[in-house]
């Protein structure tokens, strides 16, 4: 069918949601983030007064409910790695335990990472004229800055593979201050702003645009507990900082609460992202 696209909404120069009129009358709406978590886009029939979803074929639907349970269930178990070693930490036995735990914890973060960045890949692309989803052929990996669903999911992964040098390092003995500074505090804050980057831009393509609240959009709810674990995450990060003077972190407990606490809102942002499955 032909089709003539209505309106384009989206943030900046992104693109989140298109309308189209199709030429038996019918109305078409596609939106970046259901489209790629759901594989779904809404169509609505000019006989009828609601909307319809319409799904991707079911190859394309089984390969994003497979991404999705990984992505969860590894953000699940990553937060609440990283929320035990946090206590550990705070109440445990010393650096050391909590290293590995953390260290355990931000592997699970890399594939959560990862899981995320190949839904944005191999998400059904919308249809040339029929207001249906296309499937695509399975890639481990694409370059497409230009849309917000990959650049968000592409700077959240490389934000784990930032923190993963912070981890490592974490495992080091006997560094100065000057080195803790420059091999655990820097990777750790640089991924905390990749972090917050990525939420950010989760949170203009869920809302069209600047971000705003949406209480009954689960996929809203999963991208803003996500992003307040972000900014706790950088609240730990700044305080974690170590005086070259006198070798002292600024505040080692809000450090350790905004990790454990952030970590808690990744662990709840896994358990709600199971329920955004096809």
């Amino acid at each position: 069918m032909d089709r003539t696209e209505e309106s384009a909404e989206g943030a900046g120069p992104f693109t989140t949601r298109l309308t189209w009129h199709l030429s038996d009358g019918a109305t078409a709406v596609w939106e970046s983030r259901p489209a790629r978590k759901r594989g779904l886009l809404t169509v609505r029939a000019v006989s009828e007064s609601e909307p319809l979803s319409r799904s991707a074929d079911s190859e394309s639907v089984g390969r994003l409910r497979r991404l999705n349970t990984i992505a969860s269930g590894a953000f699940t178990v990553g937060g609440g790695l990283f929320a035990a070693g946090a206590a550990v930490a705070q109440f445990g036995t010393g650096d050391a335990t909590s290293a590995w735990i953390y260290f355990v914890g931000g592997l699970f973060f890399n594939t959560g990472g990862y899981a995320s960045l190949l839904q944005a890949v191999n998400a059904p692309r919308r249809d040339s004229g029929i207001g249906a989803l296309a499937a695509t052929r399975w890639r481990w990996w694409s370059y497409e800055p230009g849309r917000i669903d990959w650049l968000s999911t592409f700077l959240l992964f490389v934000g784990t593979l930032v923190f993963g040098i912070n981890l490592l390092s974490s495992l080091l003995q006997g560094l100065s201050v000057q080195q803790e500074n420059r091999l655990i505090w820097a990777p750790d804050l640089v991924g905390c702003i990749l972090f917050l980057v990525s939420g950010h831009l989760a949170l203009a393509e869920v809302c069209h645009g600047r971000p705003g609240i949406r209480p009954r959009d689960l996929g809203w709810w999963i991208v803003a507990v996500n992003q307040l674990g972000s900014v706790l995450f950088m609240g730990s990060a700044l305080a974690d900082f170590t005086r070259p003077a006198t070798g002292s972190v600024l505040n080692i407990d809000i450090a350790n609460w905004g990790t454990l606490t952030g970590a808690l809102c990744f662990s709840v942002g896994g358990v709600l992202q199971s329920f955004e499955r096809p």
